[in-house]
């Protein structure tokens, strides 16, 4: 049984909600949105290397092992989210997002003396662990922390950050790649050395955030989590200048607890909240099976139908990336104005559709380099901001003490089937130098966007503008509820 405690009432969420915007978010955008980058550079190094790992003055990896190893990364990815989602929760969110991230730096930096395929495997393999733990803590923490009212605004843009990874990885591969700057056997090695660095500056950066006030006040400890919102709004009135800050009103009665039973954890997700544990599958999985099927074998498409010389990779991966990134950013308001449904639904269903069309336009040789990276820019614009938002939706719709549990189980489903199966199967049709195989796999990607579309029609939550604890209320609260 759940250890329970007192029941207390408290103002917390309404002090954060109401705080202004103010320098003091800006850090904690930067500090937990790293995460995202650090996976997009290394997604972008992996697919941009592709073409010189397979070289026998390199790893010697075949067309197989290349795919294997996306998968093997993703795998990483589904463990360390599962292993780590319940600490979360048991243990806060603070303490698992400096772990996973020293887990992250340590596996990244092994990968860089991989001196064979299954050293490759191995080191990637945990780097996805630390990054799959990563999802789990700053998710919780990122939602927990940022106003109601431009929650799915800031959440976009952390997700969409993903993209400034792969803009940053595909502008080091020109110069990594370059034999005629760095040699063959070292560039490569190099490459992963660039999330190492960045995970050293953000470590001492997240020192500086606080535990969530939200897990805090939850877990019995009211009196920290008083301090720490007391120290943020002293921090927000000398950034913003605001000696009086907006008034709040409400109050929420919880009866805390040291942790939940799984139990109570599964009884939460499958039978209270049913229907969005349906959403939250077919959200995931759609979004992890397009992306993953496709940006893993992106440079092997350029490569194999295009004849694009590997270090040229580079140049269309940045542009790629720049329509992922204009993706959230420029529709991000919207999911907070006009809606998370109509949004979500929409963003899945226009990036499915233009999927589909790059796949029969690619099939018909219709398409150059230049023209297809311009096709799939186009499907991924739409594509990205609803990822994104799906990773939003799974962090909002579920009680506090369960959270971060919640979004390790749908990252785990949406991965295993979409991440870990999309890689292996898309590299094998690359490898078929087939345009019809190739186009099978394009119209089954596009197939489980629209499907998540018009599952969102069906089963979304109207979490706009809404604090997290009337979008689900907590699990303590629903106790108090019932001792009163």
């Amino acid at each position: 049984m759940s250890q329970h405690r007192e029941t207390v009432e408290t103002d917390i969420p309404a002090r954060m909600d109401r705080l202004p915007w103010s320098r003091w978010h800006w850090m904690v955008v930067f500090a937990l949105g790293i995460t995202w980058l650090l996976d997009g550079l290394e997604v972008t190094i992996v697919g941009a290397i592709a073409a010189v790992l397979v070289k026998p003055q390199t790893l010697g990896l075949s067309t197989g092992e290349i795919g294997l190893a996306g998968s093997v990364y993703v795998a990483g990815n589904v463990v360390g989210a599962v292993m780590f989602g319940y600490m979360t929760d048991r243990l806060g969110r603070k303490r698992l997002f400096q772990w996973t991230l020293v887990i992250y730096l340590l596996a990244t930096v092994a990968t860089a003396f991989s001196w064979n395929a299954l050293s490759f495997l191995v080191f990637r393999f945990i780097t996805g662990l630390g990054i799959g733990g990563e999802y789990t803590a700053i998710n919780s923490a990122t939602e927990e922390l940022n106003p109601a009212r431009v929650r799915g605004m800031v959440e976009l843009a952390i997700n969409g950050s993903w993209w400034l990874g792969t803009a940053v990885g595909a502008v080091s591969s020109l110069i990594l790649l370059n034999p005629k700057i760095v040699a063959v056997t070292l560039g490569w090695r190099l490459a992963f050395a660039l999330g190492a660095i960045l995970a050293v500056a953000v470590l001492m950066i997240r020192r500086l955030l606080p535990e969530s006030p939200r897990w805090l006040m939850s877990h019995g400890r009211v009196d920290e989590a008083e301090k720490i919102v007391a120290e943020i709004e002293d921090q927000v009135r000398g950034y913003t200048g605001q000696r009086d800050l907006p008034d709040y009103e409400g109050t929420i009665e919880m009866t805390q607890r040291e942790r939940t039973p799984l139990g109570e954890i599964f009884s939460a997700m499958f039978k209270d909240n049913l229907s969005r544990t349906i959403l939250g599958i077919g959200l995931m999985i759609g979004q992890t099976f397009f992306y993953n099927a496709v940006f893993f074998t992106f440079g092997l498409t350029l490569t194999t139908f295009f004849k694009v010389p590997a270090g040229d990779i580079g140049y269309y991966i940045f542009a790629f990336a720049v329509g992922n990134f204009l993706g959230p950013l420029t529709l991000g308001r919207l999911f907070d104005v006009v809606g998370r449904k109509p949004m979500i639904a929409g963003t899945y269903i226009a990036s499915g559709v233009l999927l589909a069309i790059t796949g029969f336009l690619f099939k018909n040789g219709s398409l150059s380099n230049v023209s297809i990276t311009a096709w799939w820019s186009a499907a991924f614009f739409f594509a990205s901001a609803g990822a994104s938002a799906a990773y939003l939706t799974v962090s909002e719709i579920f009680p506090l003490e369960i959270r971060a549990v919640a979004i390790a189980f749908f990252y785990a489903i949406g991965s295993a089937i979409g991440g870990i199966a999309g890689p292996i199967i898309f590299a094998a049709e690359v490898g078929s130098k087939k345009p019809s195989q190739v186009l099978v796999g394009y119209l089954i990607a596009g197939a489980l966007m629209v499907g998540g579309g018009a599952l969102e029609l069906l089963l979304g939550v109207a979490a706009e503008q809404e604090t997290l604890e009337d979008v689900s209320e907590p699990l303590g609260a629903k106790e108090a509820d019932r001792r009163n």
